[in-house]
């Protein structure tokens, strides 16, 4: 039996297995995956019913695997605590295929690119939308860490210095400066970013972190902000996924925008954190940059090697935002632990510009 006829299958067995459903009235429609290696597929029931199914590709190893484990059992804890993730229906241990609400097709990003934040109207939208997604995220982050057990992750336990150095900063460097541009790393350049992880690894990691927390992972159902993709979940700091979300290259949010969502964010953290704005907005900007390092690197490999085209066109907006970040964490710390970096930028946007 071919591959995909076995996922159909399985997709049937399941749905009957919940609601009754027979195998005649089930539809089952191949998605787009983005940049992701995993299979999608849109179910409709003759019920009225729609669910989205997730499996690993056919030849997926045992990280592919362990990741669709960790959809499932993070999904489920993450509904039991009030999180407004997609209700889980079913999961099938054979294929590791899961099968959850289906929350439509209206992305957060797709909503906001639609509007004008220079419109006073247009704006007060994306406000409405932005804050429903940051209360949502406040919600996963506090609510989502009690309970969380680390066995349920299939990458790594916590946001720590080794996945710092090798999968954001050195995922810029091998992938972006050295795969895309094809420079040499200078000098320094290498030093810095261990300064960087540094920094951030004082920062607590007392909370549920996301790890991808931007627009695209953010689904705009009947009014409402639901979650998706939070398999990579695990412990870390508060200010990543705010910087997730705000420095997203999908939408390019302003930086009066972005300043205007950290306050809103920092106002509801207080009623749950004494910490105060000026200490979180200096951790927010080095997990900023820490994040904005990671996207880079993914753009330009999901372009470079995968020959994912639609990521490329994300990369420059991406090396403007860092360049920003870079700037501002220089001008407000008395340790500014970027200035090699700042260097890199400006020849990358100049590299950039001739492309």
């Amino acid at each position: 039996m071919k591959y995909s006829d076995k996922m159909h299958d399985a997709i049937e067995k399941l749905l009957l297995e919940k609601q009754g459903t027979s195998k005649a009235e089930v539809r089952v429609k191949a998605m787009s995956s983005d940049g992701s290696i995993r299979r999608f597929w849109r179910v409709e029931s003759g019920a009225g019913h729609r669910y989205v199914a997730v499996a690993p590709a056919k030849d997926a190893g045992e990280k592919e695997c362990a990741e669709a484990v960790s959809s499932w059992k993070i999904g489920s804890h993450l509904q039991q605590v009030g999180v407004s993730v997609p209700e889980i229906c079913g999961f099938d241990p054979r294929y590791y295929l899961l099968v959850y609400e289906d929350l439509g097709d209206v992305h957060l990003q797709s909503l906001i690119m639609r509007l004008d934040l220079n419109n006073d109207q247009d704006a007060a939208t994306a406000r409405e939308y932005y804050r429903k997604t940051i209360e949502q995220l406040l919600t996963l982050q506090c609510e989502g860490v009690r309970g969380f057990c680390q066995d349920w992750c299939w990458d790594t336990p916590r946001y720590d210095r080794e996945l710092m150095l090798e999968r954001e900063s050195g995922y810029f460097l091998r992938a972006f400066w050295q795969g895309l541009l094809k420079q040499e790393v200078p000098d320094g350049l290498i030093d810095e970013f261990g300064m960087l992880a540094e920094h951030v690894s004082g920062i607590p990691i007392d909370y549920l972190l996301h790890r991808d927390f931007q627009s695209r992972n953010v689904m705009i159902t009947n009014g409402d902000a639901r979650i998706i993709d939070y398999q990579g979940g695990r412990f870390g700091p508060l200010g990543y996924d705010l910087a997730s979300l705000l420095i997203d290259p999908y939408v390019d949010l302003p930086n009066w925008f972005q300043r205007e969502l950290f306050d809103y964010y920092h106002l509801q953290l207080s009623g749950m954190s004494g910490i105060s704005k000026d200490e979180f907005y200096r951790q927010y900007l080095l997990l900023a940059i820490q994040r904005n390092l990671q996207i880079i690197g993914a753009f330009a490999f999901l372009s470079n090697v995968r020959g994912k085209l639609f990521f490329k066109d994300y990369i420059e907006p991406a090396v403007r935002s860092l360049t920003i970040l870079v700037a501002e964490q220089m001008a407000v710390s008395d340790t500014p632990v970027c200035t090699v970096l700042a260097g890199v930028l400006k020849k990358a946007r100049d590299i950039l510009s001739e492309q």
